[in-house]
């Protein structure tokens, strides 16, 4: 049997307070002001690769998101966010990407109203910086709007057929993921998306407009006959004073009767005549 080393208690003694002083040497003065800022940096670091940490950046660096999820800008929410942020602070931070194609700088995910905002007041941008690819940049916008109450039918639909023209797959996985929506209500989105881009137009967001009624629009436009109809409604003066969803309801309310305006039928009278 071996032995125990008689002097193995008394080294193990005199080892401790060396190594205690040693710790205790590197945690005073600016030894243990560096330690501590390089820990910071090193958290910091993990925190922005995990996209964590809320950063400040230019806003002019940042590029839009290569899909968008709204046609226009309301110029009234526009204004009321941007007086927002002037006196409050911008408290909810937007979400970028370094940018795939363009090295130092961004592409925004969500936040463009938060980012024109910025620029028109001259101030830096608050954004969590996270490095993603094109699939999970999708779905986090689409997520990031369905979770909010004010972004209407249209818009979502327009998306989505957006999304699903760059087929990434071939089921549309992807829209069906970010929209949270089963593939019937996905199905009626893209063939309200098809509806004729200057009856879009026309028309304009239809916030209290849903996917029910989008869609009694769009089996109407599928009779030839109401093509024609529908571009002269939308032509008359009276239609383009109106608000978007009253403009909606009188389309539709057309395009059922099949009456034409008041200005074709002149046309004809006179021609008659």
């Amino acid at each position: 049997m071996a032995r125990k080393n008689p002097f193995a208690k008394l080294l193990d003694a005199d080892a401790r307070p060396a190594d205690h002083a040693a710790v205790e040497y590197a945690a005073k003065g600016a030894s243990r002001t560096i330690l501590s800022t390089l820990d910071e940096m090193a958290a910091r670091a993990d925190q922005l690769a995990a996209g964590e940490a809320i950063v400040e950046i230019d806003p002019n660096l940042v590029d839009p998101s290569f899909v968008r999820d709204r046609r226009a800008e309301d110029e009234k929410e526009f204004e009321e966010l941007l007086e927002a942020i002037r006196e409050n602070g911008q408290n909810s931070p937007i979400q970028v990407r370094p940018h795939p194609r363009s090295p130092g700088r961004y592409m925004a995910v969500f936040g463009h109203r938060r980012i024109r905002v910025a620029k028109t007041l001259g101030r830096k941008v608050r954004a969590v910086v996270k490095e993603i690819a094109d699939r999970e940049h999708i779905i986090t916008l689409g997520q990031e709007n369905s979770a909010r109450a004010d972004v209407p039918f249209i818009e979502r639909a327009l998306f989505a057929a957006g999304v699903a023209r760059l087929k990434h797959d071939e089921d549309n996985a992807i829209v069906l993921k970010a929209l949270s929506v089963d593939r019937t209500t996905l199905s009626k989105m893209l063939s309200v998306a098809g509806l004729p881009a200057a009856i879009l137009g026309a028309v304009g967001e239809a916030k209290a407009i849903g996917r029910d009624r989008w869609y009694e629009l769009k089996l109407l436009m599928d009779k030839p006959s109401n093509h024609d109809l529908a571009l002269d409604v939308i032509g008359e003066d009276a239609f383009r004073e109106l608000s978007s969803e009253s403009r909606f309801d009188r389309l539709v309310q057309r395009l059922k009767t099949g009456r034409p305006s008041k200005r074709k039928r002149s046309g004809a009278e006179k021609s008659s005549w």
